[in-house]
Order: C-alpha cells, then sequence, then structure tokens
C-alpha cells in the first residue's frame, strides 16, 4: 500500500482533506488543515502505520483490523457526510486520492498529523521490523520470553509488521504450533522460524505490488494457506485446518503439519474436538 501511494500520489498536491468521523483523529495541533496545500513528497510503513509524507508533515494511520484506503483516480469533489457510511476521512489530490474506510461496529481505524512519525505512541514503541532482523536478532528477542510464539509474533512491541493472518502462516511454514513457548524454541525452530517469516512476507509483498490498492485484500486472502481457511484442507498435507476462538479473533493451524495430530484446546469447540 506504501508502494502503492509512492506510484500514485508523490508529487501531487494535498487541495483538501475532509474529516467524516472526528474520532478518527487522535491529534489536534497541528490540524488536519496544515496539510492542505502541501505536495506528497514521500509514503512509507512504520510497522503497521502508514505514513505520507506532505512536505514534512506526517498523515500517519492505523488501519486496525476493519479499516482500509480506497484509492480513487475521479474521487468525488463533495465531501462524505459526516457519522454516515463507512468513510472516516477523504484526501483530496487534484481530480484524485483516497478514502480512509472502516467496517463494522468497532472504530478503530486512527489518524495522527505529526511533524515526526516518532510522536505517534504506537511507532514510538515499535520493535525491530520483521523484515530487517536476521536470524540471530530473531533469537535475542525469543530468549527467555515466556509467552506463546503466536502472542510474541503479534506483540508490536517484541517484533513489528506481523498481524493475525501472517502469523498464522508463517508459523505453519515454519511447522510450530501456535502454542510453543517463546523461549524454548531450539536453534533449528528459530532457524525455521527467522525463515518462514522471511519468506512469508516477502512473497506476500511481491505478489501485492502493482495491484490497485482496491484489490490487494482479495490479493491477500489468495495467498493463504491456513489463516480463514478452518475446515478446509491443508494444502501441504490434507488434514483439515482447524481453528482456535477468542472473543475478538480467531487463529487458523494444521494439527498433522504443527501439533503433531493433536488439536488444541478451543473453549469454544472443545466439545467437538475430543
Amino acid at each position: 500500500m506504501a508502494q502503492h501511494l509512492r506510484d500514485n500520489a508523490v508529487g501531487r498536491s494535498v487541495v483538501r482533506v475532509d474529516v467524516a468521523s472526528m474520532s478518527v483523529l487522535k491529534t489536534a495541533s497541528p490540524p488536519w488543515t496544515e496539510l492542505h496545500g502541501r505536495t506528497v513528497t514521500g509514503a512509507a510503513r512504520h510497522g503497521k502505520y502508514l505514513d505520507l509524507d506532505c512536505d514534512g508533515l506526517h498523515l500517519v494511520c492505523h488501519l486496525a483490523r476493519a479499516g482500509w484506503l480506497r484509492w480513487s483516480d475521479k474521487l468525488s469533489p463533495a465531501p462524505p457526510k459526516p457519522g454516515r457510511g463507512p468513510i472516516a476521512l477523504r484526501v483530496h489530490l487534484g481530480g484524485v486520492g483516497f478514502d480512509l474506510t472502516e467496517a463494522g461496529t468497532q472504530k478503530k481505524l486512527a489518524v495522527w498529523v505529526v511533524a515526526d512519525p516518532a510522536e505517534v505512541p504506537g511507532i514510538a514503541k515499535l520493535g525491530p521490523d520483521a523484515l530487517e532482523l536476521d536470524a540471530d536478532g530473531l533469537a535475542a528477542i525469543l530468549s527467555g520470553r515466556t509467552e506463546r510464539i503466536k502472542t510474541l509474533l503479534t506483540d508490536q512491541s517484541a517484533l513489528a509488521g506481523i498481524g493475525n493472518a501472517y502469523s498464522d502462516e508463517i508459523l505453519h511454514a515454519a511447522k510450530l504450533s501456535p502454542f510453543a513457548t517463546s523461549g524454548k524454541l531450539d536453534a533449528d525452530a528459530v532457524a525455521r522460524l527467522h525463515e518462514s517469516t522471511q519468506e512469508i512476507l516477502k512473497d506476500a509483498v511481491q505478489r501485492s505490488l502493482g495491484q490497485d490498492a482496491a484489490r490487494l485484500k482479495a490479493e491477500k486472502r489468495s495467498g493463504l494457506r491456513v489463516h480463514a481457511r478452518t475446515g478446509l484442507p491443508c494444502p501441504v498435507c490434507g488434514d483439515l485446518v482447524r481453528e482456535v476462538s477468542y472473543a475478538d479473533r480467531s487463529m487458523q493451524y494444521c494439527p498433522t503439519c504443527q501439533t503433531g495430530g493433536k488439536p488444541l484446546a478451543d473453549r469454544r469447540f472443545s466439545r467437538l474436538l475430543k
């Protein structure tokens, strides 16, 4: 998505920013109107934060679980109606531009306007980026940790850039149980985990490059082997993909590939797994 903005937004002027949901803004000073008239000079990613550099003033957003950036080559000049529909914020870039949207009732999409991305609390606390970490660096992060490896992989303060979906894919490729204790992985398991992290993330980025921003979610889904595939056959061994459910999310795994054939405990479905 950052690459899409570099290809399509950089060099354009911010004509106007429309805020349809004031709750999405997490900063008040400088105001979003300070972006007006500035030229977009860059776009970057910090973990799971997207950063649009507008000549030294940064529009930073975190899409959360249900947010998305929808690019339009013919953006409506009319401002979105506040409080209606999924649009939270609209950026006009001279006929083209994008909407930040969020589906569902849990509104967690967040936007900051800052002089330095490090002013965003979540960015300031980010751990090393998963794509920039070598095997020794990963081993150092895991050493002594007592949480489950699934939990650590999605902890942005420990390791930045991996979410729920790709952590499932990484653990499947590494043949590791999501419930394995992070600090107890042996050297071979750590090596597999590092290799699978690089392979899964780089492949996902490569498949998405050049895609229209509106089609990126479909491209992501097309490459998944276990995540969101509960009840379907594992493409590696043919066993059925299983699920562990929590209050606001779920994770998927293959028992044969990852847990020695043993289903993991799931409070919601424990009776079905016996």
